[in-house]
């Protein structure tokens, strides 16, 4: 088994440093991706529903970047909802993301709170396997 890798983007020291958690975890060629929720680098919530959800996304996508990978590399998204009113409004966002086939299995499920603290409305959990 290949030795576990944790990954830490520009701009997400705090968490692993402060939070105690890897933003992800390579193991092999496979990216095993934490929650990703509507906060910028500062760790502030971003305003406003789509923009948090873009956040979400953006944030997804920079962990990826940091261990090589893409969008296209993700096999499997796991989303927490608070409202799961706002699924439309997350697959319209998710589509600007994710719109390749093969499409990623997916998984929503509802929540009461996320990011342990009020005002979060979506996390995105993700695996990626990366180009051999």
């Amino acid at each position: 088994m290949s030795e576990p890798k944790a990954i830490v983007p520009d701009g997400m020291e705090a968490v692993y440093e402060k939070i105690r958690y890897a933003p992800a975890l390579k193991v092999g060629n496979t990216l095993y991706v934490s929650g990703q929720i509507g906060r910028n680098a500062a760790m502030e919530l971003v305003e406003g529903r789509e923009a948090q959800i873009v956040q979400a996304f953006e944030n997804l996508k920079l962990v990826l970047a940091a261990a090589g990978a893409s969008m296209s590399d993700v096999v499997d998204l796991t989303t927490f909802h608070t409202d799961m009113r706002d699924l439309s409004l997350f697959m319209a966002v998710r589509d600007r993301y994710l719109a390749t086939d093969p499409l990623p299995a997916w998984t929503a499920v509802g929540a009461h709170m996320l990011g342990g603290t009020a005002g979060y409305i979506v996390e995105i959990k993700a695996v990626a396997v990366l180009p051999e």
